[in-house]
């Protein structure tokens, strides 16, 4: 008989795994509490609680080579990078050639995962969902979290003295949508990610002025890259990982330097990290620099108060008639349909073996897909996870000891704040051919002997040597 797993959400990671969960004969059920796919990548004019949301002109930072599932190739008719409505076309596309929909109950919501009281021999969960007023509980094999997240906004008030008696509006950048509406004001966009920068550039087009306040700098590139190609598909290489891996990290941190400064010096737009050793990841932003250079967006250091109409900035400066604030200050992340004790972030880490499985599961059965924040695309990076859940799943792979587990979790944590830094933003980064290798030989690798699993060697470029 087919295990029974649940997968939690619609976005990209539950359709991935639903035909993760196909392709190894298990049965799927997923749950999505709206009444669409899409997740993150379906733009809804409003915001609604609980659902991630972006703004209209939001396009993909990763092309759509380096992008798409590995069995399943995006239209050639579509650009290389994608409109967040022709990504979701992508989906439609996806799920129905694959005939997901109809493991999709829409509209219903996840209450509660609990285990069951005979979890140490079963290993199964009883899910509480409600949908039209009604809950109701089933029992599963298994759980596949993809709820995202870009959820709940991450907004440092605290840290802001005198937002109290600010008289102008303010809000986090989940609530904004398009820039109609904002004519003729000044703008403050506190932050320097790549919404930060998208709704900065967005905005100064119809804004009086817009101020952009960065606290430690950001490398910014262009999608353009050498001889026009993707920058994405010339960055990602093989080659160019593997002298990343083997050079001093003092040459590598002088040789991403270089290549970040190539476009344009960052010095000179005052964006210039505060420190350049970390391998933080860059801006995707075609339009920030030359905004920067007439002026229509001006760079300012940290805000260290604000008064009723006004912003002081860590050198001394003050930015007067200040009409609006955006706080493009990044998200947290919470499950409040799991035990605590599961998935959570202590001491700005997410205890998770390889960020996916929780290392204390008497049983391996339950996997977080898409809590990560890869330098390269997340669409490859969530299907060798899925992959992965899935043989796990069914028994085909299997995990180590509790403490190999915890000790790769604590390795894998110092190294992450050794190349990225302890900022919130940081706290799901990881590097991008090294981790998608890391997956894929959990998957091809089955208790020490070799046994190829053939989509992904056909048809995953990232195995190829790109």
């Amino acid at each position: 008989m087919a295990k029974k797993v649940a997968v939690i959400g619609a976005g990209v990671s539950g359709l991935v795994s639903l035909k993760c969960c196909v392709d190894e004969g298990l049965e799927p059920t997923c749950f999505e509490r709206t009444e669409d796919i899409g997740g993150l990548w379906r733009f809804k004019e409003n915001v609604e609680d609980g659902r991630a949301s972006i703004y209209r002109s939001v396009i993909t930072n990763t092309s759509k080579e380096m992008s798409c599932f590995s069995d399943f190739p995006m239209p050639e008719d579509f650009p290389n990078f994608l409109h967040n409505s022709k990504l979701l076309e992508y989906f439609r596309i996806f799920a129905k050639k694959f005939d997901l929909l109809k493991y999709i109950q829409f509209q219903t919501t996840v209450l509660h995962v609990k285990r069951r009281p005979d979890f140490s021999s079963s290993g199964q969960w009883e899910v509480v969902t409600q949908s039209g007023g009604k809950e109701q509980s089933a029992i599963f094999d298994a759980v596949m979290v993809c709820s995202g997240h870009h959820i709940l906004p991450h907004m440092p008030l605290q840290s802001f003295p005198g937002i109290e008696r600010f008289q102008g509006q303010y809000f986090h950048s989940r609530q904004y949508k398009r820039p109609a509406g904002f004519e003729g004001k000044r703008i403050l966009v506190i932050g320097i990610g790549n919404s930060a920068s998208d709704i900065a550039v967005e905005l100064s087009k119809e804004a009086a002025q817009v101020f952009i306040s960065t606290r430690k700098g950001s490398w910014v590139l262009s999608r353009i890259s050498e001889d026009g190609y993707p920058w994405d598909s010339v960055f990602h290489t093989r080659f160019s990982t593997m002298l990343r891996n083997v050079l001093p990290r003092a040459i590598v941190t002088w040789m991403w330097e270089q290549q970040m400064n190539r476009w344009f010096n960052h010095e000179n737009y005052g964006l210039q990290p505060q420190n350049k050793y970390l391998l933080k990841e860059p801006i995707l932003n075609d339009d920030l620099p030359s905004r920067i250079l007439y002026g229509a967006v001006k760079v300012k250091p940290r805000v260290t108060g604000l008064t009723e109409t006004s912003a002081i900035f860590e050198d001394e400066t003050v930015e007067e008639d200040i009409d609006v604030i955006v706080f493009a200050t990044g998200y947290t992340f919470a499950f409040p349909f799991l035990e605590e004790s599961l998935v959570k972030v202590e001491d700005n880490r997410v205890s998770l073996y390889k960020y996916m499985f929780p290392p204390q599961l008497e049983k391996a059965t339950l996997a977080c897909i898409g809590l990560i924040q890869p330098l390269g695309s997340i669409f490859p990076t969530v299907e060798l996870q899925a992959r992965w859940a899935t043989r796990v799943f069914k028994g085909l792979c299997s995990l180590p000891t509790e403490k190999t587990m915890m000790e790769d979790i604590v390795t894998r944590n110092e190294r992450r704040i050794d190349l990225f830094g302890t900022s919130q933003s940081q706290i799901l980064q990881t590097n991008y051919v090294d981790y998608l290798d890391e997956l894929a030989s959990e998957i091809v690798y089955v208790s020490g002997k070799s046994r190829k699993h053939s989509s992904i060697f056909k048809k995953n470029k990232f195995l190829k040597g790109v």
